[in-house]
Order: structure tokens, then sequence, then C-alpha cells
């Protein structure tokens, strides 16, 4: 079945689940996806960190940083409110088109490179498979939960955590023995490696600030903000960290194991790697192979559902196109452009992670300061009704402006392949996450104050 629900917000009498273990379950789910194992592996595979480094950062970045999106997804519950409906309230009507315009743009970058995983771990089992197949396989199973939505995705979310969980005991039973901390041409300890390191992590946490609430609007308004909170917080982070820990720790060691090496291919098979770990179980590790790479849907029908909600919400126009039609025109695009970037796969991950992570890291400043300062952390100080009311809605100029500014800090501190800030020359690594979302915050802190005062009392707030 199709679900007909658009972007408008779901009324209290209508948010009566009382699942609240699905707040968990649907991140333990996404997260615990072996598209982790990747963002993991990045550290000794890209950066050429060794392995006691790359553990230390994953441990600091997602402790802390899986309490953003786990605070936002209280926001769901509460208001009844989609990602990119509650941003009108600090954005206003017109401008929060342009955050729903960005992350319409980023979910294809981010669903590309969970394809590309996917494709790469399905195409392992068989010479004469190419990776091509399974992208197109997965982004099939993608569409078609989808367009069933909500209710579908978190029943799939439910049990699709399973295979990964058998993966990583089979992964440490089978591979264990050969892990090591003192893998070679691991050098990557320099402070520019580390922080570019630490930012890559913190960007692919911080992303998912855009998903959460999505994921709550049908639950129930009286359940507990803590319980909430919690919930999707252990989601985050019991699914995140094991997974980016084992990809650390096979990446630092394929160098000392001739068939992990083949099967890595110097860095760019992801799914050559897994397979090639657990060879010793024969026909088993196919079986287990083909499970995990199907369960990457997992990750990516929360992506795609989130984007046709971010494309309803770009303009009146497009809301009134049906679910079913972004759905398809995100799976039109994503799959070639998956199959055309495989061949670079860790460049691809690392370009589009970063560059995701940039913009939401300022979004995300902007909508907490919004939320602590100016509504006193208070749901009730949000008037859902006016959320399609541009008259009654703030001006949102300041969120505009701090965003703007924001970029005035990222620039200079980009460090990537393909450009290099001023500030990152001087040796101080990517820190454009970390300085975006701490001038976004003060920018619109300032502004904002201006804004309230300016407007009139009904846009105000």
């Amino acid at each position: 079945m199709v679900e007909p629900n658009g972007i408008t917000p779901i009324p209290p009498s209508e948010r009566t689940d009382t699942r609240l273990w699905q707040m968990f379950s649907v991140w333990f789910s996404a997260s615990i996806n072996m598209g982790n194992f990747s963002v993991g592996s990045v550290g000794p595979a890209f950066f050429a960190i060794g392995l006691r480094d790359s553990v230390l950062i994953l441990l600091v970045s997602d402790i802390i940083i899986s309490a953003i999106p786990a605070y936002y997804a209280i926001f769901g519950p509460k208001l009844g409110t989609r990602t990119m409906v509650q941003v009108r309230f600090s954005w206003g009507y017109y401008g929060g088109k342009i955050p729903s315009a960005l992350n319409v743009l980023s979910q294809h970058g981010f669903l590309i490179t969970n394809l590309i995983a996917a494709g790469q771990l399905l195409a392992s089992v068989s010479d004469d498979l190419s990776p091509a197949v399974g992208i197109v396989v997965i982004g099939i199973i993608t569409f078609m939960l989808t367009i069933c939505g909500y209710g579908a995705i978190h029943w799939f979310e439910s049990f699709a955590w399973v295979p990964n969980v058998i993966s990583i005991i089979t992964l440490l039973a089978v591979g264990g023995k050969h892990l090591t901390t003192s893998a070679p041409g691991l050098t990557g300890t320099g402070f520019v490696t580390l922080a570019s390191f630490a930012s890559l992590v913190t960007a692919s946490q911080v992303t998912w600030f855009v998903f959460t609430p999505d994921y709550g609007v049908h639950h129930s308004a009286k359940a507990s903000s803590v319980k909430i909170f919690t919930l999707t917080y252990l989601g985050f982070l019991c699914g995140t960290l094991p997974v980016h820990l084992l990809g650390a720790a096979f990446a630092a060691s394929a160098s000392s194991v001739p068939s992990w090496q083949a099967g890595f291919d110097n860095g760019n098979d992801f799914g050559g790697l897994f397979l090639a770990i657990l060879a010793p179980t024969k026909a088993f590790s196919k079986i287990l192979t083909v499970v995990t790479a199907l369960s990457f849907a997992g990750v990516t029908a929360p992506i795609m559902y989130t984007l046709t909600t971010s494309s309803m919400s770009v303009s009146k126009r497009f809301g009134r196109i049906p679910r079913y039609v972004w759905a398809t025109e995100s799976t039109a695009v994503a799959i070639p452009l998956a199959i055309i970037g495989e061949k670079h796969f860790y460049s691809a991950l690392v370009d589009i992670i970063s560059v995701i992570g940039y913009w939401t890291s300022a979004f995300a400043a902007v909508i907490l300061t919004e939320h602590f300062i100016f509504r006193r952390g208070q749901m009730s100080r949000y008037n859902v009704d006016t959320w399609d009311q541009p008259s009654k809605l703030p001006l949102g100029i300041a969120a505009i402006l701090a965003f703007i500014g924001a970029w005035g800090m990222i620039i200079p501190c980009i460090s990537q392949s393909w450009y290099i800030g001023p500030i990152a020359k001087l040796g101080t690594g990517d820190l454009g996450v970390f300085t975006g979302f701490v001038a976004a915050a003060l920018l619109y802190a300032v502004l904002r104050a201006v804004e309230v005062a300016l407007s009139s009392p009904e846009r105000k707030f």
C-alpha cells in the first residue's frame, strides 16, 4: 500500500503510536548497517591513520555527536512536523526552501554512496556480478519501501539489523585473530590528518540531524522527551560505534593479510574486503554477504523517504506532486550516478559526506539556537497551525544571513583534495564542520534578536 500522507503536520489526535522502542530500532538498524563499516575504515584506508588514533577519534565523535540528531528526534512526536516543515519556525516560509533544496541534493549524494557500498558488497560474491547489478537491486528495494512509507520503513527496520549483527559476530570470529595495531604504512599521525578524519566522522553523524523528526511524527505526543532522546541516542550509538570500530580495525589490518589486501583492491573495494575476511566460512560467507547487502535498504530507505519529503517542502507546487513520483525521480538519478562513481568509492564517500556535513552543521546550529534561546526549549512555543502561513512565521532573514555568514568560516577551514582553504593551509586540518556550527550559532543568536525586535507580534515566533 502506497502511503498517502504528504507534509501536512500530523495532529495530536493522530499521533497515537506508543511503540517508542521504534525510536531505537529505526536508528539502530540504519546505523549498524555496513555502510558505517566503510566510514570507520576511511581512517586507515584513506587517511593512513593507525588503529589506536582511529579508535580514539571514532569513540569521542560517536559518543558526543550522536546526541545532536537524537535531540532533534523529540520534535517529531511533540510537534508532528517533518524536518523541512519544522525549519520554517526559524528560517521562515520562504527561507525554509533553502535547506529543503540543499537536503534534496545532499540526500541524493548520501543515497549514492550507500548504493555503491551495497553494490560492491553484493557483487563480491561472484565474478559474474558487477557492482551495477547490486546497485540496481538495492535501489529497487529502497524505492518499494519508500513508496509504502512510514509504517513500512519502521516495520523493515525492526528486523533489518539482524544480518548485520550476525556479520559483526562472524567477522570477529573468523578474522579477529588477524587484527593488529601495528600494520605497516599507517603513518597519518599528524594533526592535519587526524582533524580531517574527525571532521569526516562528525559530518557522517550530524548528517542524521535532518532525518530524525521524520520518523516520529505518528508517535504519541505524550511520550517522555527524555525517553525519546535516550532511545534515539542509544540507537545511534549502539549501531554506529561497533561498526565504525570494526571498519577501522579490519582496514588497518588489511595490509598484513594478502587475501584481504587483494580483496580490498588498494582501498577501493569495500565489498571485496568484506568477503575476503569471511572467505574461510566458504558458502556461508556468500550467503551472509548477500543478506547483508540486501539489508543496506535499512539505511537507503530512510534516506530516500526524507529526500521525498524534502522535495515536497521546496514549494507548494512540489508539495502537490505525490511521494511516489519523487521516489521515482530519486531512484532514476541515484542509480546511474552510483554506477558511475563506483570506481572511486572512497574519494566519493569522503567528498560527499564532508560537503553534506558542512551545511548540515550550520543548519543544525540555527535550529538548536532558535529552540534553546528564543523558544526557551519549550515545544509549546511553536504554533504548528501556522506552518503554511508566511505572514505568521518568522521572516527568516536572520537564519539566511547566519547560514551565509557561517560559510565565511567554513570555506577557509576546508581541507579536501579539491580545495584547501587559507586557514587549513596553516596546518589545522579540515575544521569546516566545527567552525561552521559555532559561527552559525553565534551569528544567529545576534541576528535573530534583532529580527525579533523589529518584527510585528505575529511574526516574532
